[in-house]
């Protein structure tokens, strides 16, 4: 017989072949054994995790309140300082919103609800008797979560998932102002002087030369008291001078601008962002934010990004101390074009 002990395959037995009846097979090794918690064998410790986790669930309560108290609490002013304490209060209200419960579920999971290990053999589902077994499983989930006996937690989980989701529901709610007349009409009317923002100083037509732009608001908003923010953020606009020859206005536009400086929306057609980049050798408008690019020789013509539609036209002239200013507002709703239009 061959002796086959040089450590080869076929020699060594080290690879079990078909056939073979002497491959040893796996034993199943069993679950290992389970090992009680404290709060398992001492009440005063299953007592002292279950304030845990109501005080957990308590302090995502505070954050849903913090987040109320600093969104309609904290007045918004002109200062960086007073918006940077807003965000910092939302951003702080929302996190412990969230990490209460989902520190406080953990820590009710690891503490507190059953952990042994369960070995099941498989069964035929049989489906006249589903109903029957999904209510089962339901009752022994409730049972083993404890939150019958632990009316505790479950009051104040209830309290916290009640909450929580009202910070995302505020927000959504005041994204923005509704499409319709919030955004078909701005500060913008006839005989409105266009000023520098934010110094509020009229622009004449002399003082815009060919290639230079400029960030423009209507006159008065900076005397506004109230509404400022939300007029400014419709109303602002971006004025350029071109060579009169490089424009292609269409039909009824052509009295639109005044010896080749024209106006348009800053707020981006896609979600708002501002267009800030203006490249004069290509007449380009640029957004920041997702690179949609706008031809300003084009009527603000959208030729690349996701933006699907042009940026609106205030219609402005100049007055007769050579000031410019506007002839009508916006013939279109002016920001994003995400949701329907009236």
């Amino acid at each position: 017989m061959a002796d086959h002990s040089d450590g080869t395959p076929a020699g060594s037995h080290a690879v079990a072949r078909a056939g073979r009846s002497d491959v040893e097979k796996f034993q199943d090794p069993g679950l290992a054994p389970h090992r009680l918690r404290l709060a398992d064998t001492d009440p005063r410790a299953a007592k002292r995790a279950e304030r845990q986790v109501a005080i957990l669930f308590g302090v995502s309560v505070v954050g849903t309140l913090l987040f109320f108290i600093a969104y309609f609490g904290v007045r918004l002013d002109d200062t960086i300082a007073t918006l940077r304490l807003q965000n910092l209060l939302l951003g702080l209200g929302v996190a412990f919103a969230m990490l209460g419960i989902g520190t406080g579920i953990v820590h009710w999971a690891r503490a507190l609800m059953p952990d042994h290990e369960v070995s099941e053999e498989r069964h035929e589902i049989r489906t006249e008797r589903d109903r029957v077994a999904a209510q089962r499983i339901v009752e022994d989930v409730l049972e083993e979560t404890g939150i019958k006996r632990r009316p505790l937690i479950r009051n104040t989980l209830i309290g916290a998932l009640a909450l929580a989701p009202l910070p995302a529901i505020a927000v959504f709610r005041d994204l923005g102002p509704l499409p319709g007349n919030a955004l078909r009409h701005t500060m913008w009317k006839e005989g409105t002087r266009l000023v520098r923002d934010p110094t509020g100083t009229p622009i004449k037509a002399s003082d815009v030369t060919i290639g230079s732009a400029f960030h423009v608001i209507p006159d008065g908003l900076n005397e506004l008291e109230h509404g400022k923010l939300e007029e400014k953020a419709k109303a602002v606009v971006l004025l350029m001078r071109l060579n009169p020859e490089s424009l292609n206005p269409s039909p009824g536009r052509e009295n639109w601008g005044y010896n080749g400086i024209v106006a348009y929306s800053k707020i981006c057609t896609h979600v708002g962002c501002p267009v800030a980049l203006y490249e004069q050798q290509t007449h380009h408008l640029l957004c920041p934010c997702h690179q949609s690019t706008f031809d300003l020789t084009q009527e603000c013509k959208v030729i690349f990004g996701p933006a699907n539609r042009p940026l609106p036209q205030l219609p402005i002239k100049v007055d007769s101390e050579g000031y410019l200013v506007a002839q009508s507002d916006f013939h279109e709703p002016v920001g994003p074009s995400f949701w329907e239009r009236g």
